[in-house]
């Protein structure tokens, strides 16, 4: 029997990898000091006090429009970031970046996931690591993925 290639499936999944990318991506990027990219929380400042991704520039999407050339490098490319799944501003915040132009990507999973996965987040107290959540970081064993 011979497979087919689904190419509506393949075209799909090409997609979303193209402008998503995920909280282990990003903290790799970061440790790795990847440069040409931001990383832009779109959170209000009361969220953005709470706790951010210390590699974060705070830029709420209400105020991308009229901000976003003065935060973003020339030819940078944008990631964005809100709450976490159960939030699309973070969407909401990459379409006003792509309809100015930037290449932007979305953070799937947020700040709740990057807090979950015990990466460091930034207060007014300093930087803080959180314990790992198991379902979303397993101990002793890598995704892999």
């Amino acid at each position: 029997m011979t497979k087919q290639i689904d190419h509506a499936a393949v075209a799909h999944f090409a997609g979303r990898l193209a402008y998503e990318t995920d909280v282990s991506d990003v903290a790799a990027d970061i440790g790795a000091g990847v440069q040409g990219w931001v990383l832009i929380d779109s959170r209000s400042q009361e969220s953005w006090d709470q706790g951010h991704v210390p590699a974060a520039v705070h830029l709420p999407t209400r105020e991308i429009a009229a901000r976003a050339a003065s935060v973003v490098p020339e030819g940078a490319a944008v990631v964005t970031y809100c709450w976490g799944p159960g939030c699309n501003g973070a969407t909401r915040a990459a379409l006003e970046f792509a309809k100015l132009g930037y290449p932007v990507k979305e953070m799937i999973g947020g700040y709740e996931y990057w807090v979950r996965e015990g990466l460091p987040v930034e207060t007014a107290d300093g930087i803080e690591r959180r314990e790992a959540d198991p379902l979303t970081a397993p101990r002793g064993i890598a995704c892999a993925c």
